[in-house]
């Protein structure tokens, strides 16, 4: 008997593993927050006897080493991350015993990360499934530029002989379980579907389908930005990051809150973006709850400047908290719930901008000339873009305001969240704003005239 339960990071795309039998089991990869992994193991009955990574991560907080001392399991981390915390180093080819018949067999497996590792799940000696972290994913391979820009060329063909090492030694009935690959950047591609297998991934996964500099020449091209705060992440997991917590922050009156605004602090407002667009605090940003919270906020967020967050309830806030403590904002300055009035002095207006289609844009531009922002990545402007747009990325935008033409800006991105945080910047800048909420597929049958990069 095994079993192997995934819990899904959302936010950041990325996937954690509980496998074990009938008595232990071992995690893998494990978000900062460990009490879902505490949970999972306690419904199903099983002491989490081990704790393994499959590389120092450069997109989240791990809770690896938090979640082995509360547990006391053995601690399983690739013996050539330097990291500053006891741990058991794991080589190529040890195997450790999980339960009476499950065994954990690592596999060397560079490209990701110099010292990446896969594990391999066998029963019996049989090849159950594959923990491939952020080497062999669904369709796609780890992005090997976010160690050392000298090391990019080197890693990306270390990824393509580690991909056709699991190929050839695992048989094509292992199910292949990544960490990476749902929406995450540290993915090289986009993930197609949910589950995968070796031999799924043997016809289909570039990686096994193409030659070595084909491969790779095709790779770093297809390369785009990452996340600014992945630069702290490394040096966070190296030196073993603290223990979470998860209490909530101090309360903030409306006195505060425009006394944070003041001294140039961050007040983040979490409620959707149509409640924030009709009513707002002057000067907030917003961040949607629902949406890629953590992802954005720490991309954009000057590293370690105090966050205010506004919420529409005590839960939103508590869900927010988490997803931002899984990369490194682990305090919020303070926080309030309810409703934007209550966040506002006596007196003091709520600020508020229009909201737009782009059958709206394509009105506009019949009688006007407006300034059209385009947020996207480039990588997606490259696909088609409105002609006689401006182009900022939406994670460079708090930085290049100046580079925004004067008048009222329509801003886009490919669905409507991203230009919903670029229009509260806009906002918060001063400038009069319209966010374009609309999928951007139906720009060309608005009649804007689209070009191609």
């Amino acid at each position: 008997m095994f079993f192997v339960d995934t819990i899904e990071i959302a936010g950041l795309g990325n996937r954690s593993y509980l496998a074990g039998g009938e008595r232990t089991a071992v995690v893998v990869d494990p978000p900062r927050d460990i009490d879902q992994m505490l949970e999972a193991a306690a419904r199903r009955g099983v002491r989490i006897s081990h704790v393994v990574e499959t590389h120092i991560h450069n997109d989240y907080v791990t809770g690896g080493l938090d979640l082995a001392r509360l547990t006391g399991a053995a601690y399983l981390v690739p013996a050539g991350a330097a990291v500053s915390f006891e741990r058991v180093p794991v080589h190529d080819g040890d195997r450790t015993l999980i339960d009476t018949d499950l065994a954990l067999r690592a596999l060397a497996t560079p490209g990701h990360t110099p010292h990446h590792t896969a594990y391999a799940l066998e029963q019996h000696g049989t090849v159950l499934a594959v923990f491939t972290g952020g080497s062999l994913l669904i369709g796609t391979v780890g992005r090997p530029d976010l160690v050392e820009p000298r090391l990019t060329e080197d890693l990306a063909r270390a990824q393509h002989a580690s991909a056709h090492r699991l190929a050839a030694e695992l048989p094509d009935t292992a199910t292949v379980l990544p960490t990476h690959g749902f929406g995450s950047f540290c993915s090289a591609g986009q993930s197609a579907g949910s589950e995968t297998t070796i031999g799924k991934e043997r016809a289909s996964n570039e990686a096994l389908t193409q030659d070595v500099d084909t491969f790779v020449t095709r790779l770093l091209a297809g390369l785009d930005d990452f996340p600014a705060y992945y630069t702290h992440m490394g040096p966070v997991n190296t030196a073993g990051p603290a223990p979470v917590d998860l209490t909530a922050p101090a309360v903030a009156d409306a006195e505060e809150i425009a006394a944070r605004l003041a001294a140039g602090e961050w007040v983040v407002d979490l409620r959707n973006r149509i409640a924030f667009a009709e009513g707002h605090v002057a000067g907030t940003y917003n961040f949607e709850a629902d949406g890629q919270l953590a992802t954005y906020l720490a991309w954009l967020i000057p590293w370690g400047k105090p966050v205010t967050l506004l919420a529409a309830s005590a839960e939103q806030l508590a869900c927010a908290q988490r997803e931002l403590v899984r990369v490194g904002i682990d305090r919020p300055a303070a926080a309030a719930t309810g409703e934007p009035a209550a966040w506002t002095p006596e007196g003091t207006d709520l600020a508020a901008f229009p909201r737009a289609t782009f059958a709206d844009l394509a009105e506009c531009r019949r009688v006007e000339d407006p300034v059209v922002l385009d947020v996207r990545r480039a990588s997606e402007r490259a696909a088609g873009f409105i002609q006689g747009s401006v182009h900022i990325p939406l994670h460079a935008l708090h930085r290049r305001l100046e580079d925004v033409p004067p008048g009222v800006v329509w801003v886009h991105c490919a669905g409507g969240m991203r230009a919903a945080i670029a229009a509260s910047l806009l906002d918060a800048a001063g400038r009069d704003v319209v966010a374009v909420d609309d999928s951007f597929t139906a720009a060309e049958a608005a009649g804007l005239p689209l070009r191609a990069a």
